[in-house]
């Protein structure tokens, strides 16, 4: 008598894998069949047969937005379709993809560098390289697939996605609180005029004059960096009072370098901002770490 033998599990067709990968990019049954060349209706059917296969809801919604199952297996079909693009003796390296992407400064120490041990262990076949870019001036040394962008609005002349907004407080050492103080919420004119305020064009002082009602111009004496780490490490060094974004400077509020003055705080006029040039989306490395950074800094 043979002996009984399981049969293979069934592998995915890559049409199926290259359909799920492109409409969870494009977010579009339409704009997804125009780039594999196939009917809206095609790509549907695609989707439907690879859930069947899998057993799995990969789309929750019908915007196209993933489901969890959906989330953690595009990762997976993104590592396998960059290993099939791979020409031996074609690249950097044998099975890497190299992707460049510009960031600012203290967004890349505080936000990004602390969560990248994910992105390499989810992707290490990505070969991550790093440029800083001047917030504002928006000016990086080399040309990159990806820009990080601070300030009111985006550049017109690129693609574009609102990653993070942020609210302001200020902030300040304690021994300079010690000094100054104390303060009741920091929300009155004779309260702000009784301190040294450090200067920074990436969070000007008027967003909290405004707020408050305060009749004062932008300070135009005084300390000023045009980097927020900077500001904010110039805070701890005794400078005065510094604007703070939150979720940027909580390194600092959580080791008691620095302490609020006030439980208020007021949103930022100036916000950061993923830009690509038309069609970087296309490569899948590109579009990999796009998807993985807004999931990252929720």
């Amino acid at each position: 008598m043979m002996p009984s033998t399981m049969a293979a599990p069934r592998v995915p067709s890559i049409q199926g894998l290259l359909a799920f990968e492109t409409l969870a990019r494009l977010r579009s049954a339409t704009l997804a069949g125009e780039e594999l060349s196939v009917t809206p209706s095609a790509v549907s059917h695609r989707i439907r047969q690879l859930e069947t296969q899998l057993g799995i809801k990969l789309f929750a919604r019908g915007d196209f937005s993933l489901s969890a199952d959906g989330t953690s297996y595009l990762a997976r079909v993104r590592e396998a379709l960059a290993v099939l693009q791979q020409v031996p003796g074609r690249g950097s390296a044998a099975g890497t993809t190299r992707l460049r992407v510009a960031v600012t400064p203290t967004f890349s120490r505080q936000i990004l560098l602390p969560r990248l041990a994910l992105f390499r262990h989810a992707y290490p076949e990505i070969e991550l390289v790093l440029q800083v870019t001047i917030p504002m001036l928006n000016v990086t040394a080399e040309e990159a697939d990806i820009e990080l962008r601070f300030g009111a609005s985006p550049n017109t002349d690129q693609e574009s996605l609102l990653l993070s907004s942020d609210e302001a407080t200020p902030v300040c050492s304690p021994e300079y609180l010690h000094e100054a103080g104390p303060f009741d919420e920091f929300t009155t004119l004779d309260e702000i005029s009784r301190v040294r305020l450090i200067r920074c064009p990436l969070e000007p002082w008027r967003t909290w004059f405004s707020a408050n009602g305060i009749t004062r111009d932008e300070p135009s004496s005084g300390s000023q960096f045009n980097d927020i780490g900077l500001v904010l490490d110039a805070a701890v060094a005794g400078f005065g009072v510094a604007l703070m974004r939150l979720r940027l400077g909580a390194a600092w509020l959580d080791s008691g370098r620095l302490v609020r003055l006030s439980p208020r705080s007021v949103p930022s006029p100036h916000h950061y901002f993923l830009c690509w040039k038309r069609g970087t989306l296309d490569r899948w490395e590109c579009a990999a770490f796009v998807d993985w950074l807004k999931q990252a800094i929720r």
